[in-house]
Protein backbone atom coordinates (compact mmCIF):
# COMPACT_ATOMS: atom_id res chain seq x y z
CA UNK A 1 0.00 0.00 0.00
CA UNK A 2 0.83 3.57 -0.15
CA UNK A 3 2.36 3.86 3.23
CA UNK A 4 4.49 0.79 2.80
CA UNK A 5 5.92 2.21 -0.62
CA UNK A 6 6.47 5.96 1.41
CA UNK A 7 8.56 4.11 4.04
CA UNK A 8 10.24 2.05 1.39
CA UNK A 9 11.30 5.37 -0.33
CA UNK A 10 12.30 7.57 3.31
CA UNK A 11 14.19 3.90 3.77
CA UNK A 12 16.28 4.18 0.63
CA UNK A 13 17.00 7.98 1.29
CA UNK A 14 18.27 7.10 4.55
CA UNK A 15 20.64 4.75 2.85
CA UNK A 16 22.02 7.24 0.27
CA UNK A 17 22.50 9.92 2.87
CA UNK A 18 23.47 8.27 6.00
CA UNK A 19 27.22 6.30 6.78
CA UNK A 20 26.94 2.15 6.37
CA UNK A 21 25.55 -0.04 9.37
CA UNK A 22 25.22 3.62 11.33
CA UNK A 23 21.55 5.42 10.92
CA UNK A 24 18.78 4.55 13.54
CA UNK A 25 16.61 6.23 11.78
CA UNK A 26 16.96 3.11 9.27
CA UNK A 27 16.24 1.02 11.99
CA UNK A 28 13.05 2.52 12.85
CA UNK A 29 11.63 2.77 9.54
CA UNK A 30 12.78 -0.84 8.57
CA UNK A 31 10.61 -1.92 12.02
CA UNK A 32 7.33 0.39 10.74
CA UNK A 33 7.71 -1.78 7.85
CA UNK A 34 8.11 -5.36 8.98
CA UNK A 35 4.67 -4.02 11.45
CA UNK A 36 2.59 -3.31 8.13
CA UNK A 37 3.89 -6.38 6.87
CA UNK A 38 3.06 -8.95 9.63
CA UNK A 39 -0.21 -6.97 10.20
CA UNK A 40 -1.55 -7.32 6.62
CA UNK A 41 -0.09 -11.17 7.26
CA UNK A 42 0.28 -11.74 3.03
CA UNK A 43 2.73 -14.08 2.71
CA UNK A 44 4.20 -13.50 -0.37
CA UNK A 45 4.01 -9.60 -0.16
CA UNK A 46 6.07 -10.14 3.18
CA UNK A 47 8.92 -12.11 0.85
CA UNK A 48 9.00 -9.21 -1.66
CA UNK A 49 9.16 -6.27 0.47
CA UNK A 50 12.08 -8.34 2.37
CA UNK A 51 14.01 -8.59 -1.32
CA UNK A 52 13.15 -4.79 -2.33
CA UNK A 53 14.71 -4.03 1.88
CA UNK A 54 18.05 -5.98 0.76
CA UNK A 55 18.27 -3.95 -2.22
CA UNK A 56 17.79 -1.14 -1.24
CA UNK A 57 20.07 -1.74 2.36
CA UNK A 58 23.23 -1.85 3.27
CA UNK A 59 23.16 -1.01 6.20
CA UNK A 60 23.05 -3.56 9.90
CA UNK A 61 19.85 -1.66 11.14
CA UNK A 62 18.08 -2.88 7.79
CA UNK A 63 18.25 -6.81 8.53
CA UNK A 64 18.34 -7.02 12.14
CA UNK A 65 14.22 -7.04 12.67
CA UNK A 66 13.93 -9.19 9.73
CA UNK A 67 16.73 -11.89 10.88
CA UNK A 68 13.71 -14.56 12.17
CA UNK A 69 11.17 -13.37 9.80
CA UNK A 70 11.69 -15.36 6.73
CA UNK A 71 13.68 -18.49 7.77
CA UNK A 72 10.66 -20.49 7.11
CA UNK A 73 10.96 -23.17 4.84
CA UNK A 74 8.14 -21.64 2.48
CA UNK A 75 9.45 -18.27 2.68
CA UNK A 76 13.02 -19.31 2.41
CA UNK A 77 12.02 -21.14 -1.19
CA UNK A 78 9.52 -18.15 -2.08
CA UNK A 79 12.38 -15.28 -1.31
CA UNK A 80 15.08 -17.74 -3.55
CA UNK A 81 12.82 -17.95 -6.42
CA UNK A 82 12.35 -13.86 -6.40
CA UNK A 83 16.58 -13.31 -6.27
CA UNK A 84 16.79 -13.35 -2.42
CA UNK A 85 19.98 -15.47 -2.52
CA UNK A 86 21.80 -13.18 -4.92
CA UNK A 87 20.75 -10.19 -3.60
CA UNK A 88 23.04 -11.97 -0.21
CA UNK A 89 25.66 -13.03 -2.04
CA UNK A 90 26.01 -9.36 -3.51
CA UNK A 91 25.75 -7.46 -0.03
CA UNK A 92 28.23 -10.03 0.89
CA UNK A 93 30.99 -9.38 -1.46
CA UNK A 94 30.25 -5.30 -1.04
CA UNK A 95 30.11 -5.39 2.99
CA UNK A 96 34.15 -7.38 2.74
CA UNK A 97 35.46 -4.42 0.81
CA UNK A 98 35.52 -2.65 3.95
CA UNK A 99 38.50 -2.49 6.12
CA UNK A 100 38.02 -4.16 8.23
CA UNK A 101 34.33 -5.43 7.68
CA UNK A 102 31.45 -4.45 10.02
CA UNK A 103 31.63 -7.79 12.35
CA UNK A 104 28.04 -7.56 12.97
CA UNK A 105 26.66 -7.05 9.18
CA UNK A 106 28.81 -10.08 8.57
CA UNK A 107 27.50 -12.12 11.12
CA UNK A 108 23.94 -11.38 10.05
CA UNK A 109 24.46 -11.88 6.27
CA UNK A 110 26.27 -15.38 7.17
CA UNK A 111 23.17 -16.46 9.43
CA UNK A 112 20.85 -15.20 6.51
CA UNK A 113 22.95 -17.26 3.61
CA UNK A 114 23.43 -20.03 6.13
CA UNK A 115 19.05 -20.58 6.37
CA UNK A 116 18.17 -19.94 2.58
CA UNK A 117 21.47 -22.05 1.30
CA UNK A 118 19.77 -25.33 1.75
CA UNK A 119 16.48 -24.13 -0.27
CA UNK A 120 18.78 -22.83 -3.54
CA UNK A 121 20.47 -25.77 -5.22
CA UNK A 122 22.55 -23.64 -7.16
CA UNK A 123 23.88 -21.63 -4.24
CA UNK A 124 27.39 -22.96 -4.62
CA UNK A 125 28.09 -21.95 -8.28
CA UNK A 126 26.26 -18.72 -7.68
CA UNK A 127 28.80 -17.93 -4.86
CA UNK A 128 31.38 -19.10 -6.90
CA UNK A 129 30.80 -16.73 -10.04
CA UNK A 130 30.06 -13.71 -7.27
CA UNK A 131 33.66 -14.37 -5.87
CA UNK A 132 31.83 -14.68 -2.61
CA UNK A 133 33.15 -18.15 -1.89
CA UNK A 134 36.57 -17.15 -0.04
CA UNK A 135 35.17 -14.56 2.00
CA UNK A 136 33.20 -16.58 4.38
CA UNK A 137 36.68 -18.80 4.94
CA UNK A 138 38.68 -15.58 5.47
CA UNK A 139 36.88 -14.35 8.46
CA UNK A 140 37.47 -17.75 9.83
CA UNK A 141 41.12 -18.02 8.95
CA UNK A 142 41.21 -14.54 11.13
CA UNK A 143 38.62 -14.48 13.59
CA UNK A 144 39.08 -18.29 14.70
CA UNK A 145 38.71 -16.98 18.59
CA UNK A 146 35.57 -15.40 17.52
CA UNK A 147 33.19 -18.00 17.62
CA UNK A 148 30.09 -15.69 17.61
CA UNK A 149 31.58 -14.93 13.84
CA UNK A 150 32.91 -18.59 13.32
CA UNK A 151 29.93 -20.27 13.50
CA UNK A 152 27.89 -18.56 10.99
CA UNK A 153 30.53 -18.88 8.49
CA UNK A 154 31.25 -22.45 9.21
CA UNK A 155 27.46 -22.98 8.40
CA UNK A 156 27.74 -21.27 4.94
CA UNK A 157 31.26 -23.06 4.20
CA UNK A 158 29.10 -26.75 5.12
CA UNK A 159 26.46 -25.28 2.29
CA UNK A 160 29.00 -24.50 -0.36
CA UNK A 161 30.99 -27.89 0.41
CA UNK A 162 28.03 -29.99 -1.38
CA UNK A 163 29.46 -29.15 -4.83
CA UNK A 164 32.74 -30.86 -5.55
CA UNK A 165 33.52 -28.12 -7.67
CA UNK A 166 33.83 -25.55 -4.49
CA UNK A 167 34.91 -28.24 -2.36
CA UNK A 168 38.29 -28.64 -4.33
CA UNK A 169 38.63 -24.55 -4.68
CA UNK A 170 38.44 -24.38 -0.75
CA UNK A 171 40.59 -27.60 -0.45
CA UNK A 172 43.32 -25.43 -2.35
CA UNK A 173 43.39 -22.77 0.06
CA UNK A 174 43.71 -24.23 2.71
CA UNK A 175 40.12 -25.22 4.70
CA UNK A 176 40.77 -28.42 5.57
CA UNK A 177 43.80 -27.65 7.36
CA UNK A 178 41.61 -25.35 8.84
CA UNK A 179 38.79 -27.07 10.47
CA UNK A 180 41.49 -29.55 11.61
CA UNK A 181 42.16 -26.55 13.58
CA UNK A 182 39.20 -26.28 15.23
CA UNK A 183 37.86 -29.88 15.16
CA UNK A 184 41.43 -30.76 17.82
CA UNK A 185 42.29 -31.06 20.29
CA UNK A 186 39.37 -32.35 22.13
CA UNK A 187 37.85 -29.98 24.27
CA UNK A 188 33.97 -29.97 25.59
CA UNK A 189 34.20 -26.01 25.07
CA UNK A 190 31.84 -24.38 21.93
CA UNK A 191 30.33 -28.06 21.31
CA UNK A 192 27.74 -26.23 18.60
CA UNK A 193 30.90 -25.23 16.53
CA UNK A 194 32.94 -28.72 16.60
CA UNK A 195 29.43 -30.17 15.26
CA UNK A 196 28.95 -27.97 12.23
CA UNK A 197 33.23 -28.08 11.89
CA UNK A 198 32.85 -31.86 11.73
CA UNK A 199 29.92 -31.48 9.25
CA UNK A 200 31.71 -29.56 7.34
CA UNK A 201 34.61 -31.50 7.27
CA UNK A 202 32.37 -34.77 6.20
CA UNK A 203 31.34 -32.62 2.86
CA UNK A 204 34.73 -31.49 2.19
CA UNK A 205 36.95 -35.05 2.27
CA UNK A 206 34.01 -36.61 -0.33
CA UNK A 207 36.16 -34.66 -2.35
CA UNK A 208 38.90 -37.01 -3.36
CA UNK A 209 41.67 -34.49 -3.78
CA UNK A 210 40.59 -33.05 0.00
CA UNK A 211 40.85 -36.51 0.96
CA UNK A 212 44.02 -37.45 -0.31
CA UNK A 213 45.38 -34.05 1.25
CA UNK A 214 44.09 -34.98 4.57
CA UNK A 215 45.80 -38.33 4.33
CA UNK A 216 49.31 -36.59 3.34
CA UNK A 217 49.05 -34.69 6.16
CA UNK A 218 48.34 -37.64 8.78
CA UNK A 219 45.08 -36.54 9.29
CA UNK A 220 43.46 -40.22 9.74
CA UNK A 221 45.20 -40.89 12.59
CA UNK A 222 44.37 -37.68 14.55
CA UNK A 223 40.14 -38.46 13.36
CA UNK A 224 40.98 -41.65 15.60
CA UNK A 225 42.20 -39.74 18.17
CA UNK A 226 40.19 -37.47 18.83
CA UNK A 227 37.30 -40.58 18.38
CA UNK A 228 38.85 -41.96 21.15
CA UNK A 229 38.71 -38.92 23.06
CA UNK A 230 35.17 -38.40 22.63
CA UNK A 231 34.22 -42.31 23.19
CA UNK A 232 35.95 -41.87 26.69
CA UNK A 233 35.03 -38.87 28.25
CA UNK A 234 31.41 -38.96 27.05
CA UNK A 235 30.35 -41.14 29.21
CA UNK A 236 26.55 -40.05 29.41
CA UNK A 237 26.85 -39.83 25.78
CA UNK A 238 25.56 -36.79 25.47
CA UNK A 239 27.61 -36.15 22.68
CA UNK A 240 26.65 -38.79 20.11
CA UNK A 241 26.10 -36.38 17.66
CA UNK A 242 29.83 -35.32 17.46
CA UNK A 243 31.02 -38.49 17.68
CA UNK A 244 29.03 -39.54 14.71
CA UNK A 245 30.39 -36.33 12.99
CA UNK A 246 34.12 -37.66 13.41
CA UNK A 247 32.92 -41.06 11.90
CA UNK A 248 31.05 -39.89 8.68
CA UNK A 249 34.53 -37.48 8.64
CA UNK A 250 36.73 -41.53 8.67
CA UNK A 251 34.10 -42.81 6.32
CA UNK A 252 34.47 -39.79 3.61
CA UNK A 253 38.39 -40.26 3.54
CA UNK A 254 37.99 -44.00 3.87
CA UNK A 255 36.49 -43.81 0.29
CA UNK A 256 39.94 -43.30 -1.58
CA UNK A 257 42.63 -46.26 -1.35
CA UNK A 258 45.49 -43.96 0.17
CA UNK A 259 42.35 -43.84 3.20
CA UNK A 260 41.45 -46.79 3.78
CA UNK A 261 45.45 -48.09 3.64
CA UNK A 262 45.89 -45.27 6.03
CA UNK A 263 43.14 -46.67 8.24
CA UNK A 264 44.94 -49.78 8.38
CA UNK A 265 48.08 -48.71 9.53
CA UNK A 266 46.23 -46.62 12.00
CA UNK A 267 45.04 -49.52 13.65
CA UNK A 268 41.98 -48.19 13.10
CA UNK A 269 40.09 -51.28 12.87
CA UNK A 270 40.86 -52.26 16.01
CA UNK A 271 39.94 -48.81 17.58
CA UNK A 272 36.89 -48.97 15.88
CA UNK A 273 36.12 -52.88 16.74
CA UNK A 274 36.51 -52.00 20.46
CA UNK A 275 34.98 -49.01 21.11
CA UNK A 276 31.70 -50.58 18.68
CA UNK A 277 31.71 -53.70 21.22
CA UNK A 278 31.53 -50.79 24.53
CA UNK A 279 28.59 -49.12 22.52
CA UNK A 280 26.32 -52.53 22.02
CA UNK A 281 25.00 -52.20 25.57
CA UNK A 282 23.15 -48.61 24.57
CA UNK A 283 20.81 -48.78 22.07
CA UNK A 284 20.87 -44.94 21.60
CA UNK A 285 24.57 -45.30 20.38
CA UNK A 286 23.38 -47.88 17.56
CA UNK A 287 24.07 -44.78 14.74
CA UNK A 288 27.73 -44.90 15.91
CA UNK A 289 28.01 -48.88 16.04
CA UNK A 290 26.21 -48.78 12.39
CA UNK A 291 28.55 -46.12 11.05
CA UNK A 292 31.84 -48.38 12.15
CA UNK A 293 30.72 -51.55 10.75
CA UNK A 294 30.67 -49.59 7.38
CA UNK A 295 33.74 -48.36 7.73
CA UNK A 296 35.15 -51.81 8.53
CA UNK A 297 33.91 -53.46 6.66
CA UNK A 298 34.93 -51.03 3.21
CA UNK A 299 38.10 -51.21 4.73
CA UNK A 300 38.59 -55.19 5.09
CA UNK A 301 40.95 -56.56 2.93
CA UNK A 302 39.32 -58.48 0.11
CA UNK A 303 40.54 -61.70 -1.88
CA UNK A 304 39.39 -63.71 -4.32
CA UNK A 305 38.02 -67.38 -3.90
CA UNK A 306 39.67 -69.73 -2.91
CA UNK A 307 40.87 -68.42 -0.09
CA UNK A 308 44.40 -70.62 0.97
CA UNK A 309 44.52 -68.42 4.37
CA UNK A 310 43.41 -68.54 7.70
CA UNK A 311 41.09 -65.95 6.62
CA UNK A 312 38.65 -68.70 5.54
CA UNK A 313 36.57 -71.32 7.04
CA UNK A 314 36.84 -73.45 4.12
CA UNK A 315 40.13 -74.87 2.60
CA UNK A 316 39.55 -74.49 -1.33
CA UNK A 317 42.65 -76.41 -2.87
CA UNK A 318 42.65 -76.06 -6.61
CA UNK A 319 43.48 -78.82 -8.25
CA UNK A 320 46.35 -78.35 -9.97
CA UNK A 321 48.34 -74.89 -9.25
CA UNK A 322 50.24 -74.07 -12.01
CA UNK A 323 54.36 -72.98 -11.48
CA UNK A 324 53.95 -69.25 -12.66
CA UNK A 325 51.33 -66.79 -13.49
CA UNK A 326 48.93 -65.12 -12.19
CA UNK A 327 46.87 -67.58 -9.89
CA UNK A 328 50.99 -68.99 -8.65
CA UNK A 329 51.63 -65.02 -7.45
CA UNK A 330 48.21 -65.19 -5.85
CA UNK A 331 49.01 -68.52 -3.62
CA UNK A 332 52.01 -66.78 -2.82
CA UNK A 333 50.81 -63.95 -1.14
CA UNK A 334 50.93 -63.05 2.66
CA UNK A 335 47.44 -63.66 4.33
CA UNK A 336 47.08 -59.91 5.15
CA UNK A 337 47.68 -58.99 1.68
CA UNK A 338 44.78 -57.49 -0.30
CA UNK A 339 44.89 -59.09 -3.54
CA UNK A 340 41.71 -57.44 -5.60
CA UNK A 341 42.92 -54.55 -7.28
CA UNK A 342 41.58 -51.39 -6.22
CA UNK A 343 41.18 -48.99 -8.87
CA UNK A 344 38.10 -46.77 -7.26
CA UNK A 345 40.58 -43.72 -7.49
CA UNK A 346 43.32 -43.91 -10.02
CA UNK A 347 40.73 -42.12 -12.65
CA UNK A 348 39.37 -38.63 -10.34
CA UNK A 349 41.70 -36.36 -12.19
CA UNK A 350 38.55 -34.85 -13.94
CA UNK A 351 36.68 -34.72 -11.22
CA UNK A 352 36.34 -30.95 -11.17
CA UNK A 353 35.91 -31.04 -15.26
CA UNK A 354 32.89 -33.60 -14.55
CA UNK A 355 31.48 -31.99 -12.04
CA UNK A 356 31.36 -28.09 -13.95
CA UNK A 357 29.57 -29.91 -17.02
CA UNK A 358 26.87 -31.38 -14.52
CA UNK A 359 26.22 -27.88 -13.59
CA UNK A 360 26.27 -26.93 -17.56
CA UNK A 361 23.84 -29.73 -18.33
CA UNK A 362 21.87 -28.60 -15.26
CA UNK A 363 21.19 -25.19 -16.72
CA UNK A 364 20.38 -26.60 -19.87
CA UNK A 365 17.84 -28.73 -18.55
CA UNK A 366 16.05 -25.58 -16.91
CA UNK A 367 15.26 -24.52 -20.58
CA UNK A 368 15.24 -27.85 -22.59
CA UNK A 369 13.29 -29.18 -19.53
CA UNK A 370 11.47 -32.02 -21.59
CA UNK A 371 12.35 -32.02 -25.34
CA UNK A 372 13.87 -35.73 -25.37
CA UNK A 373 10.75 -37.23 -23.96
CA UNK A 374 9.06 -39.02 -26.76
CA UNK A 375 4.64 -38.37 -27.00
CA UNK A 376 4.09 -40.56 -29.74
CA UNK A 377 2.22 -43.30 -28.47
CA UNK A 378 2.87 -46.01 -31.60
CA UNK A 379 6.40 -44.99 -31.25
CA UNK A 380 6.68 -45.91 -27.82
CA UNK A 381 5.01 -49.72 -28.22
CA UNK A 382 7.50 -52.07 -29.32
CA UNK A 383 7.86 -53.66 -32.78
CA UNK A 384 6.79 -57.46 -32.04
CA UNK A 385 9.04 -59.85 -35.20
CA UNK A 386 8.32 -63.93 -35.58
CA UNK A 387 11.05 -65.55 -35.46
CA UNK A 388 9.44 -67.38 -38.11
CA UNK A 389 7.87 -66.89 -41.36
CA UNK A 390 4.09 -67.34 -41.01
CA UNK A 391 3.67 -70.30 -43.63
CA UNK A 392 6.25 -72.12 -41.45
CA UNK A 393 3.79 -71.44 -38.55
CA UNK A 394 0.04 -72.36 -40.58
CA UNK A 395 0.88 -76.39 -39.48
CA UNK A 396 0.27 -75.12 -35.89
CA UNK A 397 -3.47 -73.90 -36.91
CA UNK A 398 -5.10 -77.35 -36.45
CA UNK A 399 -4.11 -77.12 -32.75
CA UNK A 400 -5.36 -73.94 -31.98
CA UNK A 401 -8.56 -73.04 -34.25
CA UNK A 402 -9.89 -70.17 -31.90
CA UNK A 403 -7.02 -68.34 -33.30
CA UNK A 404 -7.87 -68.67 -37.00
CA UNK A 405 -11.53 -69.77 -36.88
CA UNK A 406 -14.62 -67.09 -37.14
CA UNK A 407 -16.94 -67.81 -34.67
CA UNK A 408 -20.60 -66.44 -35.07
CA UNK A 409 -23.85 -66.99 -33.65
CA UNK A 410 -26.02 -70.15 -34.44
CA UNK A 411 -29.81 -70.04 -35.75
CA UNK A 412 -31.03 -73.12 -34.24
CA UNK A 413 -34.63 -72.89 -36.07
CA UNK A 414 -32.20 -72.63 -40.03
CA UNK A 415 -28.88 -74.07 -38.50
CA UNK A 416 -27.35 -71.67 -40.20
CA UNK A 417 -25.19 -68.96 -38.66
CA UNK A 418 -26.33 -65.45 -38.66
CA UNK A 419 -24.65 -62.03 -38.39
CA UNK A 420 -24.04 -60.82 -34.71
CA UNK A 421 -26.01 -57.96 -33.57
CA UNK A 422 -25.30 -57.08 -30.24
CA UNK A 423 -27.69 -55.71 -27.89
CA UNK A 424 -27.38 -52.30 -26.37
CA UNK A 425 -29.17 -53.19 -22.93
CA UNK A 426 -26.35 -55.98 -22.32
CA UNK A 427 -24.11 -54.71 -19.49
CA UNK A 428 -22.57 -58.44 -18.77
CA UNK A 429 -20.00 -60.35 -20.87
CA UNK A 430 -22.05 -61.90 -24.14
CA UNK A 431 -21.92 -65.97 -24.21
CA UNK A 432 -21.88 -67.10 -27.89
CA UNK A 433 -23.53 -70.28 -28.16
CA UNK A 434 -21.29 -73.04 -29.90
CA UNK A 435 -22.41 -75.39 -33.25
CA UNK A 436 -25.08 -78.06 -32.01
CA UNK A 437 -25.19 -76.70 -28.32
CA UNK A 438 -28.80 -77.13 -27.83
Amino acid sequence: NSRTMSLLSQLEKINLDSVLGESDNARYVTSKILHLVQSQGNYLSFVVLVVSLLSLSYCVSSFLDFNFCFCGGRRASVLVTKGGTQILLQLLLTASKDSPPNEELMVLLHTLLAKIGPKDKKIGMKARINGALNISLNLVKHNLQNHRLVLPCLQVLRVYSTNSVNAVSLGKNGVVELMFKIIGPFSKKNTSLMKVALDTLAALLKSKTNARRAVDKGYVQMLLTIYVDWHRHDSRHRYMLIRKGVLQCIKSVTNIKLGRKAFIDANGMKILYNTSQECLAVRTLDPLVNTSSLIMRKCFPKNRLPLPTIKSAFHFQLPVIPASGPVAQLYSLPPDVDDVVDESDDNDDGETESEIETENDDDKDQHFKNDDIETDINKLKPRQELGRPIEELKMYEQFFPELSENFQEWDLVSKEPKPFVPDANLSGPIVVPTAGEE
